[in-house]
């Protein structure tokens, strides 16, 4: 059964077909497997090599792929049905495949290595653009280029890149060997792949032309972002001050892009996909807020909230961040500050009344000089005292409701339910008591409370 190459066209004598995507699931549990039985069918109609299709099955279902060139078969690790792959198919299609401007399966990839880039090259109306490098596929393709490929269109092992140069330097030494094979594997060298590679670097140095300055800004631009896409995924193999200047540079990014403050989810995923969620509030810290952070802190609540609620450990960190800016950058108008700035982070919920005390009680030179961190917990001493005073009145008032309800209370509802009556049940007291507190009452009625 043949099938449309773009689904969104109805005719039936649309000359652009298919074949319909045939998967076998084969294995049990742990080993259980899809081989796409016709890829190499299906990737010919499509003019890309059957690698391609198959790698994106793969990251679209977090799934590993395994090629196996002798026997032509394309496998994807877990059970996945025929439609499930066919609907994904269709997407690769939209994504790899059809020209965005006339919609026409008619287009080819040329990679440029050096540069990092992808560019899209439509037969049928001309167009030449670059391709999106946000997918994961992007990588797979730059490092392995339309051509490159050898059985089925998979990538060569390198045991078969070592055998291939073994029967070339024996072609050369032999003249018999070169009379005799070297019309037979001619058609087999990549010679075209490597016309096209060199055609797309000629493409590109046509287009670094123009040499006015805006044009020489944007492909700059182009260049970095594209190369930043395809580091993504060796960023978490590197250490952690790499990742962390990594991060620094994604939120000043942001910041020079303008409404940062709009951008917290972005800024919260850029974290936790380098891992540094907890530190990340340092560098917060460094780049949102200066000497006005009693109105910066309130302007950039929701970013700092995505990494502090709940997370003691990103509330410490940011403590240490309030240190080098109160104690070391702006030290001649903060330190004075240091207890309205804990307020004012305390009372917006950003840091927790229990992380403030412990960070109080332990003086640390890991990220100011000791001298400083002492000095501004001794700023901050006002503060700190303020909050175990609130912490001890509220203590006892829940012991003296722990009194009241040793008395008991009793709630009455009145008719309509509008109105809620609390009466206290007293526990009987002896007669005796009753008259000591009677005595002592009439004594507190001659009180005078003006000899105080």
């Amino acid at each position: 059964m043949s099938l449309n190459v773009n689904r969104n066209v109805n005719d039936q004598f649309y000359r652009y077909k298919m074949p319909k995507l045939i998967a076998k699931v084969e294995g049990k549990g742990n080993g259980i497997k899809t081989v796409i039985v016709n890829m190499v069918e299906v990737a010919k109609s499509l003019s890309r090599p059957p690698t391609y299709p198959t790698k994106f099955f793969g990251c679209e279902l977090g799934a590993q792929t395994q090629f196996d060139l002798k026997n032509e078969r394309f496998i994807v690790n877990g059970s996945h049905d025929s439609a499930k792959l066919q609907e994904l198919l269709h997407i690769f299609i939209n994504k790899f495949v059809l020209c965005p401007n006339c919609e026409n399966p008619e287009t080819s990839l040329n990679v440029n290595t050096k540069a990092q880039t992808i560019k899209q090259h439509c037969m049928a109306c001309g167009y030449h653009g670059q391709l999106e490098l946000r997918h994961k596929l992007t990588t797979y393709i730059i490092r392995n280029p339309p051509g490159s490929e050898q059985v089925g269109g998979a990538t060569p092992s390198k045991k078969d890149l070592k055998k291939g140069k073994r029967k070339e330097k024996d072609s050369r030494s032999s003249p018999e060997a070169n009379g005799h094979h070297e019309t037979k594997e001619e058609p087999e060298k990549v010679e075209a792949p490597a016309l096209n590679n060199n055609h797309a670097d000629e493409e590109d140095d046509d287009d670094w032309g123009d040499l006015d300055e805006s044009a020489v800004k944007a492909r700059m631009n182009e260049l970095s972002s594209a190369a930043q896409k395809l580091a993504i995924d060796d960023d978490l193999e590197k250490s952690s001050e790499e990742r962390m200047e990594i991060f620094y540079n994604f939120v000043k990014t942001k910041m020079s892009q303008g409404n940062v403050a709009n951008a917290d989810k972005d800024i919260l995923g850029e974290a936790d996909r380098l891992e540094v969620k907890e530190k990340a509030t340092m560098v917060l810290v460094e780049l949102l807020l200066s000497e006005k952070v009693l109105v910066e802190v309130k302007e950039y609540r929701k970013i700092f909230l995505r990494f502090t609620n709940e997370n003691p450990k990103a509330q410490r960190y940011l403590l240490h961040g309030l240190e080098q800016l109160a104690g070391v950058k702006y030290s001649s108008t903060l330190l004075p500050k240091v207890p309205h700035i804990l307020k004012t982070f305390y009372d917006l919920d950003i840091v927790e009344e229990e992380v403030i005390l412990d960070w109080a009680s332990k003086v640390s030179k890991r990220y100011v000089p000791k001298a400083v961190s002492q000095e501004i917990r001794d700023k901050a001493s006002p503060f700190i005292k303020w909050l175990k005073e609130a912490e001890e009145e509220e203590d006892s008032d829940s012991d003296e409701d722990d009194d009241d309800a040793e008395d008991g209370v009793e709630v009455v509802y009145s008719k309509d339910a509008r109105q809620i009556e609390t009466k206290t049940i007293k526990p009987a007291v002896p007669a005796a008591t009753k008259i000591q507190a009677s005595n002592d009452d009439d004594e507190e009625e001659d009180f005078d409370i003006d000899a105080i």
